[in-house]
């Protein structure tokens, strides 16, 4: 009789990505609303991924336990 898998945290899933060289990234938060009073050089700052702290990535990695392409 196999084993039961693990499930993913969906809300975590959805978070969370990993790039071709194996780092996890996340999207940066703060822009939802009330941006007109935000500058748009603030707001293009906070467009892209950043990569995650390296002592939060492994309770993320708890969370997503199918993930591809850890290295």
């Amino acid at each position: 009789m196999p084993k039961t898998k693990m499930k993913t945290h969906k809300a975590g899933a959805k978070r969370y990505r990993i790039t071709a060289n194996g780092k996890l990234v996340r999207g940066q938060g703060g822009r939802g609303h009330l941006n007109s009073k935000k500058s748009s050089a603030r707001k293009r700052r906070l467009e892209g991924m950043v990569e995650i702290y390296s002592g939060n990535a492994i309770k993320i990695l708890d969370e997503i336990p199918y993930l591809k392409y850890i290295r």
